[in-house]
């Protein structure tokens, strides 16, 4: 079973932590009174999120094969290089499915129908006729709508009342965008051969290694300018913290020029001890201007001619 259990990539749940902005969010904007309940909801809304996403994962594994065999390292994967059985595979498919969702079910409604539109989107991105993997930037932008999701999934963990504001929303998915086209742009470079990369994955018939790092100075664009609407509107003492977030941005962007980079494997991003104690730093800032009023900081939120002074 060993290969089975392997293609559902219980080694990505590290992803699932995208959820934990969705929960501290909700924290400081519904200032909930703390209850053991949260933590029996955070514990269920966690295993829910990791075995949808791990449902996505199997049928992306197993619609990929075809193609894995052109990539440098994926071609090892189990569904290429072993003998697996459809059946099996789709059996494993749904019994994620019926543990995600009856996971979901005791939290509340809200959660339950983001949990699904993580499912959804898992088909939308893999599966004929529509396949988003396929086309060019829809790619990206389909498959980072993900990290939106996970952040409402956080928040509903807290809150089913409210839903977050659309800035931070947005800003949130275009970030994930930025991590999703700075992983095809290492990939790219990785393959090194254009044909062959077309091979792997269709989309990258159309890019080149230009319009990928174009992409990614797009996305990273948008998502800062939405966060930072959300800093001004919300907690304008975040905007000390806007500098840190560039530089993140900046940092990560760095890291995908690296040979065989782990931006190509987000769960392999432990490796890199400077990028995490960069988060580290920027996280207890985030908190401290979380407690700490700088009302000198208000003056920015009045619109203001200064006279020319002749």
């Amino acid at each position: 079973m060993k290969k089975y259990i392997k293609i559902a990539r219980p080694d990505h749940w590290v992803k699932n932590a995208f959820i934990l902005p969705g929960v501290v969010l909700a924290v400081l904007m519904t200032k909930p009174a703390f209850s053991a309940e949260y933590i029996w909801k955070f514990i269920l809304g966690f295993f829910s999120t990791c075995f949808i996403a791990s449902a996505n994962y199997v049928i992306n594994e197993w619609l990929d094969a075809e193609f894995d065999k052109f990539h440098p390292t994926k071609k090892n994967r189990p569904v290429v290089s072993e003998n697996m059985k459809f059946s099996l595979v789709m059996l494993e498919y749904f019994i994620c499915i019926v543990l995600g969702i009856a996971l979901a079910l005791p939290i509340n409604r809200p959660f339950l129908f983001v949990e699904i539109w993580l499912l959804v989107m898992g088909v939308i991105y893999n599966v004929k006729p529509v396949r988003s993997k396929d086309i060019p930037y829809l790619d990206v932008l389909s498959e980072s709508i993900n990290n939106m999701i996970r952040l409402l999934i956080g928040w509903f963990i807290i809150d089913s009342r409210y839903q977050p504001p659309s800035s931070i929303l947005i800003g949130y998915w275009f970030a994930g965008a930025f991590l999703m086209a700075t992983k095809r742009f290492a990939e790219y470079r990785m393959i090194g051969d254009p044909e062959r990369a077309g091979l792997y994955r269709k989309s990258f018939k159309h890019y080149t290694e230009n319009s990928l790092l174009v992409s990614t100075f797009f996305y990273a664009m948008t998502a800062t300018f939405f966060i930072g609407i959300f800093m001004v509107k919300y907690r304008i003492e975040y905007l000390l913290a806007m500098p840190l977030v560039f530089g993140l941005f900046c940092f990560y962007l760095w890291i995908s020029f690296k040979p065989d980079s782990a931006v190509q494997k987000p769960e392999k991003l432990y490796r890199e001890k400077k990028l995490l104690a960069y988060i580290a730093f920027m996280c207890v800032v985030l908190v401290v201007l979380s407690f700490v009023d700088l009302e000198f900081l208000n003056f920015w939120m009045d619109p203001f001619l200064l006279p020319a002074g002749v």
